[in-house]
C-alpha cells in the first residue's frame, strides 16, 4: 500500500502548492495586507518525509526501506521586490501619486500553476494504477 500512501502525500502537496499560487495570482493587485504592509508572494517549500540518509540506513538494516513520500516544510515569503504605479486618485497613494504594489510576475506564476496541475494529474494516475493494481492482486488471490 505504500504506492497509493506516497501518491495520496503528493497529491497533498500539489494541491496546496495550488493553493499558494492562486493566493498570489489574487494578490497581484493588493496594495496593502492587513498589517499595512505590501503583499509578499509566497513559496510552498516541500519535500520528502524521511531525509536520503535515513532511508539508507533503513535500506542497509532491512532487505527493502520504508518509502513515506513528501510533505509540505512550509510556506515562505519571497523578497521579489516592489512596483509602484502612478495613481493619484487611489487611497494608498503616496505623497507623490504612487501606489506600490508586489512585483509578482504573472507569467511565471500561470506557469507554475501549470506544472503543479501536471504533477497533481500524474499522482492521481498512480494512485489510479496502484488501486488497479492491488485490485487485480486480490482478484488473482481468490481465483487460488
Amino acid at each position: 500500500m505504500q504506492a497509493m500512501e506516497i501518491s495520496m502525500s503528493g497529491l497533498d502537496v500539489e494541491w496546496q502548492r495550488l493553493q499558494v499560487i492562486a493566493q498570489n495570482i489574487a494578490n497581484v493587485n493588493t496594495s496593502r495586507t492587513a498589517d499595512g504592509g505590501v503583499y509578499r508572494p509566497l513559496t510552498l517549500v516541500s519535500g520528502p518525509k524521511v531525509s536520503f540518509s535515513e532511508v539508507m540506513n533503513q535500506r542497509a538494516s532491512t532487505a527493502s526501506p520504508s518509502m513515506q513520500g513528501v510533505t509540505v516544510y512550509g510556506v515562505e515569503a519571497q523578497n521579489q521586490g516592489t512596483r509602484r504605479v502612478y495613481e493619484p486618485a487611489h487611497p494608498h497613494a503616496d505623497a507623490d501619486g504612487f501606489v506600490t504594489y508586489p512585483e509578482l510576475d504573472h507569467a511565471a506564476e500561470m506557469t507554475n500553476m501549470i506544472k503543479t496541475s501536471r504533477a497533481y494529474e500524474a499522482n492521481l494516475v498512480a494512485l489510479n494504477i496502484s488501486m488497479q493494481m492491488y485490485s487485480r492482486a486480490l482478484d488473482i488471490g481468490k481465483q487460488q
